[in-house]
């Protein structure tokens, strides 16, 4: 087995003697590369962004994520590329040279972080020169301070195609690193489910990461270790994704990934990306990961409750398929038994024609919920034949809204009926008050969360039926 390495702005690192709980932004610092920030240690704020190489089709596609979370370990026989390998003060990057050139760096702490996430767009293969090209969105998950977005934005809107001969431009049509089979002290990397299910059972008390956006979290604000750690973000069981039939997702694969393969193939889910975290988080997360984690204020499991959407565990023994309705059963508990691994996640069809996700958060981007709904009905001639809702934010778990399921059914879709299934989805759940909301508010958007949609999904004749 080679030496476990990174490839940091074109030079091999060595990983010996990195313990599994450092994360790639110390260990870049540690190197000496001390652009990358630590601002909030959570990645929320993406001082700590960096590009790292990864799998496109046949080539690969430079995809900037937060260093303060995922484990340098993780990234053994990687590419990465920090702010100082982009440019240097005599040869700046182009998204360097637009940023300093148009004001865009006051007191400098953010910039390499919005330096990188601005270069993996200026290298998004299917990106185009000009003032609508760049997705302000791709800079949705870094915070300025200082100086204000408008020079940023400005920036990134003036950039042009890559020259030719942009060493990083040409390596999007080469293959990104294979992954590479790790073991390390506390440490492996599986190279398949198989090594990964033997090392559950040998290591019972490991802790699985994938994304590490949460593990990650957990390990720089309140110090925790695990004594064994198995990283699964490249298992390739774990990163099928299908669409003949039932939709499978593999759970390993980033929200990013699956946001791209799925296009609109499920509209429900569609709606959910953009409000998850953002592009920085989604890089990262994976889908399997943010199930397990069971966090009732989680984004994904609403929509996916309200898909019907069952999960695949594997374990040594074979696997099992569990209704997602039944998998959570209590606050950050689940029905995964020891061994035993999220292996995909199934979307049944044909897909409810009506269907909506509905987030109240403090921000509309980039924040957490307080209360997120999911919902997607079946409605022929006029009347509701099918309800399913599920609910985040109002309970110790993601929740089904079965009482209001029940208000809908057999009745016909309007204002009448949404009103008064409204009044009864106000009382599902059992909110508490916290600091981003109270259980009184969270009651509310519940029921306005009903009439909003109906408000926007209406036709004038059913306004006129309703009068």
């Amino acid at each position: 087995m080679p030496e476990p390495q990174i490839t940091v702005n074109g030079h091999p690192r060595p990983l010996a003697g990195v313990p599994a709980h450092e994360n790639l932004l110390d260990f870049v610092r540690g190197l000496g590369l001390t652009g990358a920030k630590e601002g909030c240690a959570e990645g929320e704020c993406g001082a700590c962004a960096v590009m790292v190489a990864r799998p496109d089709g046949d080539g690969s596609r430079w995809t900037p994520v937060n260093a303060c979370l995922v484990p340098a370990l993780a990234l053994d026989g990687q590419e990465v590329v920090t702010a100082e390998g982009l440019g240097s003060p005599g040869d700046l990057h182009p998204v360097q040279a637009e940023l300093a050139v148009r004001g865009g760096s006051q007191c400098g702490y953010c910039t390499p972080g919005f330096v990188c996430s601005m270069a993996a767009e200026y290298y998004r293969p299917d990106r185009t020169a000009g003032p609508d090209g760049f997705d302000a969105h791709a800079i949705g998950g870094n915070l300025c301070r200082c100086t204000g977005y408008r020079p940023i934005r400005d920036a990134a809107r003036a950039l042009g195609e890559p020259a030719p001969g942009d060493a990083l431009a040409e390596r999007r049509s080469s293959p990104a690193p294979a992954i590479a089979a790790t073991r390390l002290a506390g440490f492996a990397r599986p190279r398949d489910l198989a090594e990964a299910l033997a090392l559950l059972v040998e290591h019972p008390d490991a802790t699985v990461v994938a994304g590490s956006t949460d593990w990650g979290v957990e390990a720089n604000l309140r110090g925790r270790r695990a004594a064994y750690v198995v990283a699964v973000d490249r298992v390739p069981e774990l990163r099928v994704l299908s669409t003949d039939g039932v939709v499978e997702i593999g759970a390993a694969l980033t929200l990013s990934e699956v946001e791209r393969a799925l296009g609109d193939t499920v509209p429900l889910l569609a709606q959910v990306w953009p409000q998850f975290a953002s592009r920085l988080i989604r890089n990262s997360a994976t889908i399997g990961g943010n199930l397990a984690t069971a966090s009732p204020i989680g984004d994904l499991a609403p929509a996916l409750l309200a898909l019907e959407a069952t999960l695949v565990l594997a374990s040594a023994e074979g696997d099992r398929e569990v209704p997602l309705a039944d998998f959570f059963t209590g606050y950050r508990e689940t029905l995964l038994r020891p061994g035993e691994l999220v292996r995909s996640v199934r979307v049944p069809t044909p897909l409810a024609p009506l269907a909506t996700f509905r987030k109240v958060a403090k921000r509309r981007f980039d924040d957490i919920s307080s209360v997120a709904v999911g919902a997607a009905l079946d409605v022929v001639d006029g009347t509701v034949v099918r309800a399913r809702i599920g609910l985040g934010g109002v309970a110790a778990t993601p929740v089904r809204a079965l009482a209001t399921e029940v208000a809908l059914e057999g009745r016909p879709w309007s204002r009448t009926t949404v009103e008064e299934a409204a009044e009864v989805m106000a009382t599902e759940g059992t909110p508490i008050d916290d600091q981003r909301a109270s259980a009184a508010y969270r009651s509310a958007m519940l029921g306005n969360a009903l009439r909003a949609w109906w408000a926007e999904t209406a036709e004038p004749a059913h306004e006129e039926v309703a009068r």
